[in-house]
């Protein structure tokens, strides 16, 4: 596994992909040397075609480019900003998409691999690697292998950080912003009291909304599994609420959607006959996620669906749900604030494994694994990006406020964010789209600051 002299002063970085292609090019332009590890294609995946670097499995889309009202578009302008190698081969490659970033998939992978390539500090080895290896042999390792991590390197990580930190199959169920549900028909309680009292929120359904509802969910659009997903059975205790629809009328009244301990304040305590519990998300407690709510639906039949719950009518959706195979580690319970695997700190983890979800925010995590291994190297210490910036929320995110107990991929939103501080007493916050203008602008001020810090430390 590369004993020579040059390997071991190189950052090794496992994985060709979106994440692992950016904190190389991260690495090599602050001059340090790498050695890109990539199996594809002596080795291939189920999902891949090819064996260039960065391939594109799915959408050709990095999803919408407005920097002042998408948060994923915010993203898209910092990571120009610090100097993306991902963001720069995009633009470089786009195809007309209206608002979006889109790509000419073939292009956008060329031009990622040629300047990998051309770069005198950049080894490519093209083989497997199926182990993590000693700190003594490499002392720096980012592990970038993406969601379908081989099974014997997935085995190796999963004895490192315990049976129940690294999970294959993403059972995810939708999350809504707090301040988009109807608190005139939604109350806070714990069942039977327990807990903090702000952890649940409870939309309670009558009998004929509760049939309704199991109709619709019985006669949905799902989506197929690919086919390298076929052969993963369901587990039990994530089964799509659609499966458990199918399987009676009062499975969900005795499932997820039981009523037992709850009584209604609207209704002058009465139980109702049954109920859609929301789980705290988030540190900050902007976010909640419908408990049990795991589905195969098709995006547009969920928020269709889901807003005929009482009290979420005009929920706004930062994540639909869906199930699909996955490998991530429980990154709040196994990383530090640098991406650093607590267990073995000489291994950092960057992209899809670490539980971000999405081209853009797998090589936002690649950037900061990159620029963070440097500092490193160099004897210095990056402060993370500020937690006001698009970057900065999506890391502390993964590390610090998803709740590690019910920890599920996620993509960057601005649910992730801190309010903005708003002064003059009985002054309302802003909403919609000027609230997310002023987040945006709040953002890419902040990280004009932290740039000129890494620039300064890094180089």
């Amino acid at each position: 596994m590369g004993d020579e002299p040059r390997a071991r002063s190189a950052v090794h970085i496992i994985g060709g992909g979106l994440a692992g292609s950016e904190a190389a090019w991260q690495l090599v332009r602050a001059g340090i040397p790498v050695v890109l590890h990539e199996m594809r294609p002596l080795k291939s995946t189920p999902a891949h075609r090819t064996g260039q670097l960065a391939e594109l499995v799915c959408s050709n889309s990095f999803r919408s480019d407005d920097a002042e009202t998408s948060a994923i578009g915010l993203l898209h302008a910092e990571l120009r900003r610090l100097g993306s190698l991902v963001l720069r081969a995009a633009d470089a490659s786009r195809v007309p998409a209206g608002a979006a970033l889109a790509v000419d998939r073939e292009v956008f992978s060329t031009k990622i691999e040629e300047t990998l390539l051309n770069h005198p500090l950049l080894t490519l080895e093209r083989e497997e690697v199926s182990e993590l290896p000693p700190a003594a042999a490499w002392p720096h390792v980012i592990l970038a292998t993406g969601p379908l991590t081989a099974p014997a390197l997935a085995a190796a990580l999963q004895a490192v950080t315990g049976e129940d930190a690294l999970a294959f199959f993403d059972a995810i169920a939708p999350i809504v912003t707090r301040d988009s549900i109807d608190f005139s028909i939604a109350w806070f309680q714990s069942r039977y009291d327990k807990g903090e009292g702000r952890d649940y929120i409870n939309c309670p359904l009558s009998r004929p909304q509760y049939e309704a509802f199991v109709a619709a969910l019985q006669a949905a659009d799902t989506v197929a599994f690919h086919d390298w997903e076929r052969d993963t059975p369901y587990f039990e205790g994530c089964l799509p609420i659609e499966v458990m629809a199918a399987r009676g009328l009062e499975t969900l009244a005795h499932g997820p959607m039981k009523p037992v301990g709850l009584r209604n304040p609207h209704a002058g305590g009465a139980r109702p006959y049954a109920v859609v519990q929301l789980r705290q998300d988030n540190a900050q407690g902007s976010l909640y996620n419908m408990v049990g709510f795991q589905t195969k639906m098709r995006h547009a039949e969920q928020v269709h669906l889901f807003r005929t719950i009482p009290g979420l009518e005009n929920a706004a959706f930062v994540r639909l749900g869906g199930i699909h195979r996955n490998t991530f580690v429980n990154s709040p319970r196994v990383l530090d604030s640098t991406l650093r695997l607590r267990a073995q700190p000489q291994l950092r983890l960057a992209g899809q494994i670490t539980g971000c979800e999405g081209y853009v925010e797998s090589a936002a995590v690649g950037l900061l694994a990159g620029l963070f291994t440097a500092a490193e190297i160099a004897g210095h210490e990056v402060p993370p990006p500020p937690r006001t910036t698009a970057i900065g929320a999506l890391l502390q995110h993964l590390v610090a406020d998803a709740v590690a107990d019910v920890f599920q991929p996620m993509n960057v939103n601005f649910g992730l964010f801190p309010p903005l501080s708003i002064e003059g007493a009985g002054k309302r916050p802003p909403a919609g789209r000027d609230r997310k203008r002023l987040l945006a602008a709040r953002a890419l001020a902040d990280l004009a600051i932290w740039s000129q810090r890494v620039v300064t430390t890094v180089g």
